[in-house]
């Protein structure tokens, strides 16, 4: 069983097909773990512009929209539009929509930006969640992609290789950490353990250098996971490890396994293994669980907040806790849902209580993800996503937030990547809350966000490990000369619009 039943899935579409294929989603995406919310009526407003002004802008440049969509004048558009529909929020001109040198100028200025997205997936070959696989084969049936075609999809065709296309070509990520998530069903792990390292290791290879971390997922609680963890260390040597406090995310029905991080005896023999081992890093699903998902497995509320993270990283200071998705909970919940808590309280449940650990427990070891938590908000609620930006910022420090973007759920990731560079917080925001600018593209506090804050944490040696253009490098180059590929589609389900 998923969250998605059959009864629901009647009120979706696969989001390759039914979602406008604009470079900045206007409407949420969703895999089959959550209900994806209607569009709403800002978002409808945007597509509505949106394809007045590219209609406009492609025409004159000669192209199809299409193609200007592919252009970085098109996804300047989609941030003038947004502007337009919630405010100014991210930096951008008319000029740069509408002057194709001029958006090409600062692309290309920008490209060479180290990002190191930490938080990315893709499925099995053999996966039994469908969904994706049935929205693969949307396309083909609907003449998108002749490639496709009748031929029978596999989650090869969709996921790992169009995970490489759209990470490393299709955006301008340098590094990315490979996840996973368990399951006690076998079967419906997003990738198998061993496979996992075998990706890590074929990526870095076909590379020549270190393009590729990937995570040991941890099952606390499960028969022998300490004997995994063991093993773990040893063959597998990964570069952090990854839990799930609500223990089976794709089965919540079937999770038999819930945990807290504070637990003395299930987990703190598990932190020294991990202090001994050097492998210091623990990334942790946090949050991602709305009301909805309470009311239909109230049992896993309390182990989905982040209540037990300031004990555990108190007791533990030679570790480092990165809480996935910042703990943002409303996902699956309508956005304006989110906005409105923080227009009411100036806070937003559980990120602004991951925020206050720092201060409350006395510890520097806390940091945030931005995975799902950026996306979600940037395409509903981009003022919620400034907003959340100043608080991570301003409790966990510029130097404790972390790029993540939980691709390729949600299609390449460079419109988030865009989004964060044109991101700025408000000023009546900034002197309201006491929230800090973000500052340029590649100004200090993006920076850091964007790459070296995980560089530090994983002791990544940018010029040893990425010293000469590898293979990758020359790709890309190649891609770009040969003209842009981004297809902007998106992949998992959108909600019906009639």
């Amino acid at each position: 069983m998923k969250f998605l039943t059959d009864e629901l899935l009647k009120e979706l579409q696969p989001a390759e097909t039914a979602s406008f294929p604009s470079p900045v989603p206007t409407q949420i995406v969703s895999s089959d773990e959550y209900m994806p919310v209607p569009q709403t009526e800002k978002q409808r407003e945007v597509e509505a512009r949106l394809k007045d002004l590219s209609d406009g802008l492609a025409h004159r440049q000669g192209i199809s929209r299409r193609r200007f969509f592919q252009t970085a004048s098109g996804m300047a558009a989609s941030f003038l539009v947004m502007n337009q529909v919630f405010g100014r929020l991210f930096e951008v001109s008319e000029a740069e929509a509408a002057t194709p040198d001029m958006a090409a100028e600062r692309a290309q200025g920008l490209s060479s930006q180290f990002i190191v997205d930490g938080h990315t997936h893709f499925l099995r070959d053999d996966t039994r969640l469908m969904g994706f696989i049935k929205a693969r084969e949307a396309v083909g049936k609907a003449g998108w992609n002749k490639e496709i075609g009748d031929r029978e999809q596999t989650i090869d065709d969709l996921k790992y290789s169009n995970y490489i296309k759209e990470i490393y070509m299709d955006s301008d990520t340098k590094v990315a950490l490979l996840s996973n998530s368990p399951s006690e069903v076998p079967e419906d792990w997003f990738i198998p353990q061993e496979q996992v390292f075998k990706t890590r290791e074929q990526v870095n290879k076909k590379a020549g250098s270190r393009r590729m971390m990937a995570h040991f997922t941890i099952t606390p609680g499960w028969p022998g996971w300490l004997d995994q963890v063991d093993k773990a260390i040893e063959v597998y040597k990964p570069d952090s490890w990854k839990g799930y406090t609500v223990g089976d995310n794709t089965h919540k029905e079937l999770a038999n396994y819930p945990y807290r991080l504070d637990d003395e005896k299930l987990m703190y023999p598990f932190y020294e293994k991990a202090v001994k081992s050097g492998i210091r890093n623990v990334c942790i699903h946090k949050g991602l669980f709305a009301p909805a998902v309470e009311e239909k497995f109230p049992r896993l509320r309390p182990y989905a907040d982040v209540r037990d993270v300031g004990k555990a990283a108190k007791d533990w200071p030679q570790l480092n806790f990165l809480i996935y998705h910042s703990g943002y909970r409303w996902i699956g919940a309508t956005p304006a849902d989110g906005m409105a808590e923080f227009d009411k309280t100036g806070r937003s449940s559980w990120t602004s209580d991951l925020a206050e650990i720092p201060e409350k427990y006395g510890v520097t070891n806390v940091y945030g993800d931005l995975g799902q938590l950026f996306a979600w908000t940037a395409v509903a609620e981009p003022r919620l996503a400034a907003a959340l930006m100043g608080m991570l910022v301003k409790g966990l420090g510029a130097d404790h937030v972390l790029w993540g973007t939980d691709a390729v759920w949600t299609g390449a990731p460079q419109w988030q990547i865009e989004g964060l560079r044109r991101l700025e917080i408000p000023e009546e925001m900034q002197t309201r809350y006491g929230f800090k600018p973000l500052g340029p593209a590649d100004g200090t506090v993006k920076n850091a966000i964007f790459a070296e804050n995980t560089v530090r944490l994983y002791h990544f040696e940018k010029r040893a490990e990425l010293a000469k253009p590898d293979r990758f490098a020359e790709l890309k180059a190649d891609y770009v000369k040969n003209g842009p590929g981004r297809s902007n589609l998106r992949y998992g389900w959108v909600r019906n619009t009639g």
